[in-house]
């Protein structure tokens, strides 16, 4: 069962906590009954991960007192009080001091069971928010490329195996897929690290100005080089080049950074004197330049001496399980910039985290939770479309069926009977659907 269903029960009646018990479990939620408020203290922590429904007259340690305890231990705990009558004045109270709810007796069974699942919605994003804080701030100080799918931690044990090969690489990605970050990744699990980290996006530069940002040049090697400038290759020599967008290098400047790859040399422009280099090179294209019918004029011979390792990385929406702990890193990361608490993820939130295409990436995903921590932006769907609309039709009715499928397992929260009851197919389908379309489960409900 989900431990996100548990509910700690305390009631001195042994009859009533087993009637109490009964009706809950009912319902669908994992009881731990207790006859007293010491025995439930000795299992209750900040990790236990439901509400707790505690009944007001006890003795030895009451309710209210019970209450008050339990807020020492993790004040996000809710706590529904059961009461008589003549409590309400001090149920009330406790309201105001931060309990969840109360329940006048005698009360209808739903009356509990909907407050009990209110609350066990609001422990379970609360441990949630939690765990991706932790998962978060274990990421910023291990893990680079965060994300816990296997295509992350497949593209980490990549970079771990070549980072000190010296091999040169060519790394394949969306816009804002991380391409920059992989390229430090592998400069930084490198014995290159003390070396510089040289980044230079072609298609940046115009073509006047490349070769000078690349070679350098020597004073008076043309019109304005009035001092000897050091480019950015042998910059990086003892380091690493990083080439960003490199299929928009100039046709002619290809040729010169072929024989660089070849031979390991430089000659600065105003100057006939070759000087050794020694780098790593590694470069990023948006497009598949092993494809003729893509690259253009890109030179086929430099493309096969780049490839000699090619890295792709997965975009954001094949890797949906990774984005809720992105968020949480990106919005920790915000929140001491803009000197911001950091937000919890609401619902809203977290059905467009889980539903929208992400065509910008990681870096949409970025901004996105920047607006966030603003409060600039509640994840509203009409603001974000979940999927363009362009396509064939059967392409679009796959998009339209995998997003009634994330829907539906989000209004339920993961939960796979309900959620197959709403959509009113078998199960072996469900599964297949799910397959199908790369969609996990754990993506709408801890702990699955």
């Amino acid at each position: 069962m989900d431990p996100l269903t548990q509910v700690a029960l305390i009631d001195d009646d042994k009859d009533l906590r087993r009637a109490t018990a009964q009706t809950l479990e009912l319902a669908g939620f994992s009881v731990s009954a207790f006859a007293n408020a010491k025995a439930a203290l000795e299992v209750l922590s900040a990790d236990f991960e439901g509400p707790v429904v505690t009944d007001i007259r006890m003795p030895e340690i009451d309710g209210l007192q019970l209450f008050a305890m339990l807020k020492q231990v993790d004040a996000d705990l809710p706590v529904i009080l059961m009461t008589g009558h003549g409590d309400i004045p001090m149920a009330v109270q406790a309201l105001q001091n931060g309990a969840y709810d109360f329940i006048a007796k005698p009360f209808p069974a739903e009356r509990l069971v909907q407050s009990v699942r209110r609350a066990g919605e609001k422990r379970r994003l609360v441990m949630e928010n939690r765990a991706l804080r932790q998962a978060a701030e274990a990421a910023e100080d291990g893990l680079p490329l965060i994300g816990q799918t296997p295509a992350m931690e497949n593209l980490r044990s990549i970079l771990r195996h070549i980072a000190d090969t010296d091999v040169d690489v060519l790394v394949a990605g969306e816009t804002g897929s991380g391409k920059e970050v992989v390229a430090q990744t592998l400069h930084q699990w490198s014995r290159r690290r003390r070396g510089h980290f040289v980044a230079l996006n072609c298609g940046a530069l115009p073509e006047t100005v490349i070769e000078s940002e690349l070679f350098g040049h020597e004073a008076g090697a043309f019109t304005g080089a009035q001092k000897r400038r050091i480019g950015r290759i042998e910059h990086a020599s003892g380091g690493t080049l990083f080439l960003d967008e490199i299929e928009s290098m100039p046709v002619g400047m290809q040729v010169k950074m072929l024989r660089v790859l070849e031979m390991r040399e430089i000659t600065p422009l105003g100057i006939n004197e070759v000087r050794p280099v020694d780098l790593r090179v590694v470069a990023a294209a948006k497009i598949d330049l092993g494809d003729p019918a893509v690259r253009g004029d890109f030179r086929e011979d430099l493309y096969y001496r780049l490839n000699v390792v090619t890295i792709s990385i997965p975009p954001l929406r094949e890797r949906r399980d990774d984005i809720p702990l992105l968020f949480s890193h990106f919005a920790s990361r915000a929140a001491a910039r803009f000197k911001r608490d950091v937000p919890q993820i609401s619902q809203t939130v977290r059905r467009h985290l889980m539903s929208h295409a992400w065509p910008g990436n990681v870096r949409e995903l970025s901004h996105f939770t920047d607006r966030v921590v603003l409060g600039l932006e509640d994840g509203g769907a009409a603001a974000y479309p979940v999927e363009p609309s362009g396509g064939t039709l059967p392409e679009r009715l796959e998009r339209y069926e995998a997003e009634i499928l994330r829907d539906a397992l989000s209004a339920n929260d993961g939960d796979v009977r309900r959620t197959i009851e709403a959509l009113g197919i078998p199960r072996k389908t469900f599964y297949d659907k799910l397959q199908r379309h790369g969609i996990s489960r754990s993506g709408y409900a801890a702990g699955k």
